[in-house]
């Protein structure tokens, strides 16, 4: 039947729609092409970093070493440009819901060192509005997937947003933080599940940082136990 079905509809690349072996995959010049992030990478952010590190040494990046996350550790899978930034988007606002699976498999291969066990996964939620008008949550979907690749617990609705904020984008770093505090929770049906438990907290991009801290610090606030962030693509100053 497979067989059958490839003759029909060929698999296609992710990015580009050229020809490809297997279903979901990328062709030789895009995977080539695409910013994932390897070698030594920040401990809590997932950027790239110069240089080795020793087994046991924290490494940070510039950013991180100036700000106070909320969180013990993240990992990104690749950098927000280029392909990085074409799929992003494409899954966010091009309704590309088929690069859900693949881009969770992407991030699981980066955030492996990160898992706990009994850990529960968790998108950065929208706010309903938005999500009325959006009709899906890309962040839920990469969530959703990560989680059943991992063999994880997920929690759609582990977090809620209080309020509509206006949007992100065009805001320098402080402004990004001023917009979002405190205005995430966890949701109070979640609050028994969620005490002591480690929270790996999933959202599509991270820039600033400003959306994760406001997701990490509903779950602290909860009782939670370690927070951890995963993201499919990090902006990075000198990517």
């Amino acid at each position: 039947m497979q067989s059958a079905l490839h003759l029909l509809f060929p698999p296609q690349c992710l990015s580009c729609g050229g020809p490809v072996a297997d279903d979901f995959g990328l062709c030789a010049t895009c995977w080539r092409d695409t910013p994932f992030i390897a070698g030594t990478v920040c401990d809590l952010c997932g950027t790239p970093v110069m240089g080795d590190a020793a087994p046991d040494e924290q490494v940070l990046c510039d950013d991180c070493t100036t700000l106070a996350r909320p969180w013990v550790a993240g990992r990104a899978a690749l950098l927000y440009r280029d392909i990085g930034r074409r799929l992003v988007l494409a899954l966010k606002h091009g309704d590309r819901l088929d690069l859900a699976a693949p881009a969770a498999r992407w991030m699981l291969r980066a955030a492996r060192p990160i898992l706990q066990p009994g850990m529960i996964v968790a998108p950065v939620p929208l706010h309903w509005t938005r999500l009325l008008r959006r009709r899906y949550n890309q962040s839920a979907l990469l969530s959703k997937e990560l989680a059943r690749a991992a063999r994880l617990a997920h929690c759609p609705d582990l977090l809620q947003r209080t309020r509509r904020t206006a949007s992100q984008d065009g805001r320098d770093r402080d402004a990004r933080f001023r917009n979002l505090d405190q205005v995430m929770r966890v949701h109070p049906r979640h609050r028994g599940t969620l005490a002591g438990r480690p929270v790996l907290i999933v959202d599509d991009v991270m820039t600033s940082g400003a959306t994760l801290a406001a997701a990490a610090e509903a779950c602290r606030a909860a009782g939670a136990g370690p927070v951890c962030v995963a993201t499919l693509a990090r902006v990075a100053k000198d990517a």
